[in-house]
């Protein structure tokens, strides 16, 4: 789909990159053949495409924006990227996939692919769910205006220009609900190693963003990735239904103490549609 956009351009807004508006249905295949040429045939078998998916894109919830779109304005997102090894999505997929069974509606993060769909093949659910790349939000998602970018940028760079590597621990699997309700997350939260150092990046990023009357983050931050969503607030549903699956799983009594470990890899911001690297390392 990527590269379907990339090829015939994509005319959605950079204010929001997390907001799509629902797309037109044409009325028949005439009017889709006359609308746009045939794609390229290197297409066909893109890596980006889902076309080995039986899904209408027509057919998933719209998104709804985080605030409204205004001319000049351009979300502003400071994270962590984020790769799940291959090793524990086979386990983590599985987890999805009852999940999924319990509770209707679920779709994967991103893709925007329902998890009922996906959940007819295990490889599937495996590779489109967890195999690509997830982020710890290190701010809130907020809008800014093109005069604030080059200033926001150099002074996030400033704070967080020099990081030492760290491992972080995804321990536990948990529901979030965004803040005006309308959807809910099935992520996986960090409460263990690495919670310190994230903590300290979030309170880096807080102090840029007052400096720009943006809006800090959350006083008590959470950080975790998310990898699951569904429309409006199903969180008390879908709490019951990870309490329940993570009791089922449960083996020898104890639960896992880590789902999986990932080392930290730099610091992101996107802006529109542009990604701009923030960090470096040190030894």
């Amino acid at each position: 789909m990527d590269a379907l956009r990339a090829s015939y351009g994509d005319s959605s807004s950079d204010s929001d990159s997390e907001s799509l508006a629902p797309r037109p249905e044409l009325k028949n295949s005439e009017e889709s053949s006359s609308a746009l040429p045939p794609p390229p045939l290197s297409l066909l078998n893109s890596p980006n495409s889902f076309g080995f998916l039986d899904f209408s894109p027509s057919a998933q919830p719209s998104r709804v924006r985080n605030f409204p779109h205004v001319e000049g304005n351009y979300a502003v997102h400071v994270y962590i990227p984020v790769f799940i090894p291959s090793a524990p999505r086979k386990e983590m997929a599985l987890f999805l996939n009852k999940l999924a069974s319990l509770v209707p509606g679920l779709h994967a993060v991103d893709v925007d692919v329902p998890l009922e769909i996906l959940r007819k093949d295990g490889h599937k659910l495996e590779q489109v769910a967890l195999g690509r790349e997830f982020h710890i939000s290190l701010g809130r998602t907020v809008p800014i205006r093109v005069h604030q970018i080059d200033s926001l940028v150099t002074m996030l760079r400033q704070k967080l220009q020099i990081q030492r590597r760290y491992w972080i621990d995804f321990s536990k699997w948990e529901v979030f609900v965004n803040d005006d309700h309308t959807r809910t997350f099935v992520s996986i939260e960090v409460i263990a190693a690495g919670l310190a150092e994230i903590t300290k990046q979030i309170q880096a990023v807080n102090e840029v963003y007052k400096l720009h009357n943006l809006p800090e983050f959350y006083k008590d931050p959470r950080p975790h990735i998310s990898v699951a969503w569904a429309s409006d607030d199903i969180s008390s549903s879908l709490k019951q239904a990870v309490e329940e699956e993570r009791r089922r799983s449960t083996v020898g009594g104890s639960l896992q103490k880590c789902l999986f470990t990932s080392k930290f890899n730099g610091i992101e911001c996107r802006i529109g549609s542009k990604t701009h690297k923030i960090c470096k390392f040190s030894e």
